[in-house]
């Protein structure tokens, strides 16, 4: 494999957990304080987010 694609798939991996991992962490944060939103639902709107600013960078 070449360099590119070496670095290619380290970001498409370290995209790909932090997909999972930081919506997680939210929705578990906001599942620990009870007056926050539904943890479901925050944990949507931090995916929302994070695709909203990752989508238009990949798209250049």
């Amino acid at each position: 494999m070449s360099t590119l694609a070496l670095l290619v798939l380290l970001v498409l991996v370290l995209l790909g957990l932090a997909f999972v991992l930081v919506p997680g962490a939210v929705a578990y944060l906001a599942y620990r304080h009870p007056n926050a939103r539904g943890p479901m639902g925050v944990g949507l709107t931090a995916v929302a987010a994070m695709a909203a600013i990752v989508v238009p960078i990949a798209m250049r």
